[in-house]
């Protein structure tokens, strides 16, 4: 990854203020910071530091105060809500701590979920659905529902949901913590070999050092400032997992 490289993602002065007058908080006190194809980085910091705000803007969830997002050089703060909307659906997968998966949907439909929003056709869905469980390990898992998955199988679910769009970037908000300790570093192998293999730019908001370590770039916030910035070996730092599967 070239240093050389425009940036996928930049964000310029950015301030994020909720409420007014005296009952005004300062969520983003004014944060620049620079995301390149390619990279993992792990968002950490105590509650209220302001790294989930920073995600939910940069998911195209929620708009700056002031300031300045670019993404692939296109300034997402003058973007309306249907061409975020856009933004989102071709561009961006997101992870959620509680997998957020239908509950009466199968495996397969879930994942089909987002495609069906893109108007793909059924056999597109279904073809594309199969190949993004296969590709997470759960290739004969398609048939089945939430209830019948374990919680690592259900996270699986959810990131095959996330990746079946083909997405430049994945966000991933606390994705292991509701997630056992075998099952979170196997989640992590996951994301891993995603970013490793197809390419895909991983951010990922955790409280758990064992689970930044897989990163190859800490930022840590402290009350709505970037505070730290480092490069990190990744998950030469952590001990040896087994390899996660992926297409």
């Amino acid at each position: 990854m070239s240093e050389a490289s425009p940036p996928l993602i930049e964000l310029r002065a950015i301030t994020k203020t909720y409420g007014e007058g005296q009952a005004a908080f300062q969520a983003l006190c004014g944060i620049d910071l620079v995301i390149r194809a390619g990279e993992f980085v792990a968002v950490m910091g105590p509650s209220g530091s302001g790294k989930s705000t920073v995600m939910n803007l940069l998911g195209c969830l929620d708009t700056p105060t002031s300031g300045h997002y670019l993404f692939r050089g296109i300034a997402v703060e003058t973007l309306d809500r249907n061409q975020r909307a856009l933004l989102r659906r071709h561009s961006l997968g997101f992870v959620f701590q509680g997998f957020n998966l239908l509950a009466r949907t199968t495996a397969q439909e879930n994942v089909e979920l987002p495609l069906l929003y893109r108007g793909e056709t059924a056999e597109a869905r279904h073809a594309a659905a199969r190949a993004a469980l296969k590709c997470v390990g759960l290739d004969g898992w398609e048939q089945h529902t939430p209830a019948e998955l374990s919680g690592g199988q259900q996270q699986r679910v959810a990131i095959a949901r996330a990746i079946v769009t083909q997405p430049l970037v994945l966000l991933a908000d606390e994705p292991t913590g509701n997630l056992d300790s075998k099952r979170s570093h196997e989640i992590m192998e996951l994301l891993l070999a995603l970013n490793r293999d197809q390419g895909i730019t991983v951010l990922m908001v955790t409280h758990e050092p064992d689970m930044a370590a897989y990163a190859r770039r800490i930022v840590h916030f402290v009350d709505g400032l970037v505070d730290s910035d480092t490069q990190h070996a990744g998950s030469s730092a952590v001990g040896a997992q087994a390899e996660a599967p992926c297409c």
